[in-house]
């Protein structure tokens, strides 16, 4: 087997190289809170105005903390789904200048993976 060394590294072109604009800044979490149905879920905010989403059964949570979770180094989001006594469960953070468009397709994406049991 032969290796051409006549062109090292990557190739590319100038379109893929452009700049690009990315959407930055926190932006509106209800785009994020009105994923869930209250016949579904439980939605509390606290005194320190964090909101604390979890399901009826009490295996997902949704944590959204505008000045930070306490505790944590600018963490803004907390999504955990509890596991079984088989198979563990998981947790996503997201500090809290994430988009909540972000946020708001990761949690969708979750919860279209719930199903009654």
């Amino acid at each position: 087997m032969t290796t051409d060394v006549s062109t090292p590294g990557f190739s590319t072109t100038v379109e893929a190289l452009q700049l690009r604009s990315w959407q930055l800044g926190p932006g509106q979490p209800t785009l994020v809170t009105d994923l869930f149905k209250a016949e579904f879920f439980n939605l509390i905010v606290d005194d320190r105005a964090d909101v604390h989403v979890s399901s009826k059964d009490g295996r997902f949570y949704l944590g959204w903390f505008p000045l930070g979770r306490p505790g944590t180094d600018g963490e803004g989001w907390k999504l955990a789904v509890t596991g079984t006594a088989t198979v563990p469960g998981y947790q996503v953070s997201f500090d809290t200048e994430t988009p909540a468009e972000i946020v708001a397709a990761t949690v969708a994406r979750v919860l279209t993976t719930s199903r009654p049991l």
